[in-house]
This record gives C-alpha cells, structure tokens and sequence, in this order.
C-alpha cells in the first residue's frame, strides 16, 4: 500500500500489483513541477534557515565531495534521504505541505528515474558547483537567488535527461 500510495507501484483488477512504467513524457512533467516547487522550498530554506540546517548542509556536501565518482567527472551519486541535496533542501523550507509532497509523494519516484537512466553524467561536477552555489545564497539569506539557482539547476538536470533520451 505504501508503494501504491508514492506512485511507484499500480494495481489491477483480476491482474494483481506491478511497478509502474516510467515513461519519458511523465519523468519530463516530474521535473517541470520539481523545478517550480523546489524553487519555492529553496527560497523559503533561506528565509527560514537555521546554523543547524546550515552546518548540515554544509556537512554533506563536503561528504558529497569525497566521492571518487565525482572527482574523476563520472557521476555524482547522493544517498537516500537526509544525504540527498534536494531532500535536505525541501526539509529546510520548514513547509510542512512542501515536505509532504516533495519529499513523500515524489521524491521516490525521482529516485526509480534516476537509477533506471543511471547516475553516470557529464554533469557531475557542474551538478556539485551548482550546489555549492545554491547552499551559498541560502546562507546568505537570498531567498530569490536561492529560488533561481534551484530552478536552473534542476532545469539544466532536465535538459540533460533530454539529451539522453535522444
């Protein structure tokens, strides 16, 4: 029931339960609304931070950093939950709707796109930098700079996903 209810598993009458297909136009919709939404939450992560949230933001990136995978440009792979940028990010904003659907409703179906099209990417180390940068406009309490680097960045996530599936 838990699957069913994060949309990575569907059932059928007189045919049973089967994982959902992932399909490119919904995986191209899943990042149209992450765009929009983890914006807002990067925002409200800024206007809401806290040196908690900031110290542990700071802590797994500087974890992300040692990955071997990242320093030789060939991936950039972020570990479920609270050591996942965007997890971390959506847990900062303090909004409890934001969490809720970010990070319970559709946050497991990003993962299932992710590892079906691999963590391989030559946006690697430029995926980290963005981070870093979104991290720093959190710091500094810049809310809209903080909204913009996320929704680029996730954009740019997008675009790279469409070059792949070409």
């Amino acid at each position: 029931m838990r699957l069913e209810s994060l949309g990575l598993l569907e059932r059928r009458v007189n045919v049973g339960a089967r994982v959902v297909e992932l399909s490119e136009r919904g995986l191209l919709e899943l990042y149209e609304v992450r765009e929009a939404l983890e914006g807002m939450a990067c925002r409200l992560a800024a206007e809401q931070r806290s040196d908690e949230d900031l110290v542990a933001l700071r802590g797994m990136l500087a974890g992300h950093e040692q990955q071997e995978e990242l320093q030789a440009g060939k991936a950039y792979f972020q570990p479920e939950g609270d050591f996942d940028f965007h997890f971390r990010i959506v847990q900062a904003s303090k909004n409890d709707l934001l969490i809720d659907t970010l990070c319970n409703r559709l946050y497991y179906r990003v993962r299932m796109y992710r590892y079906q099209l691999g963590m391989a990417s030559p946006r690697a180390q430029r995926a980290f930098r963005e981070h870093s940068h979104i991290i720093e406009a959190i710091e500094a309490g810049d809310g809209e700079l903080a909204e913009l680097l996320m929704r680029r960045h996730i954009r740019a996530s997008r675009q790279n996903i469409e070059n792949k599936l070409r």
